[in-house]
């Protein structure tokens, strides 16, 4: 199955839904970039403060409508609260591979075993309903917490591409580090214990 850029999308279960993220949301993500500035510590796009988020999620949409980037606001169900936002990108249809990422939470969400809700839904649409042969992730090398939660998901380690991109300040260049998951890797075993780590 093709992914259709123009028409929106929901993923849900009891726990939590993703929807295509809106140039409207700011509203419902203010409240993170103004009182929460530091979940953007190791990201190349901050979104602290009221014109940082609605440049973030411009440019963001911009990409949806580009057909490259694919965002999604999250919603906790639990307590009927909005919780952040994560996307694929890099999207390349032809080889079957994408990437995941731009993933960021409230503090009150991490933790929770939210973010284990939407890599299962993420993951199995990526992998179920597109077709994918491969899903990557990266993260700044030094984003311990990060690194830790694609691991526990499942995620291998590949390796680190030295001095890979610049950080916010343009003065000092990050390490990325690879994991990824392959089509084979998420029915055999990522799948299996995902299912039984968030309770379905």
């Amino acid at each position: 199955m093709s992914l259709n850029f123009s028409q929106e999308l929901i993923l849900e279960n009891n726990y939590v839904l993703l929807r295509s993220l809106q140039e409207s949301d700011l509203e419902n993500l203010l409240e993170f970039s103004i009182n929460e500035p530091n979940t953007w510590e190791y990201s190349l796009i901050r979104a602290n403060g009221k014109e940082n988020m609605m440049n973030y999620i411009q440019l963001a949409v911009k990409a949806r409508e580009n057909k490259n980037q694919f965002p999604f606001i999250v919603f906790d169900k639990k307590s009927e609260k909005y919780a952040g936002s994560t996307r694929f990108y890099d999207i390349n249809l032809e080889f079957k591979t994408l990437q995941l990422g731009f993933t960021w939470y409230g503090k009150k969400f991490r933790g929770t075993g939210l973010n284990k809700q939407c890599k299962f839904l993420l993951l199995q649409f990526a992998f179920e309903t597109l077709g994918m042969e491969r899903v990557e992730f990266r993260a700044d090398n030094n984003n311990k917490r990060s690194i830790a939660a694609m691991k526990s998901i499942g995620c291998k380690v590949e390796g680190v591409l030295r001095s890979h991109m610049p950080t916010s300040n343009s003065v000092v260049r990050r390490d990325s580090i690879i994991l990824s998951i392959l089509r084979e890797e998420w029915f055999d075993e990522v799948k299996p214990n995902l299912l039984k780590r968030i309770g379905k």
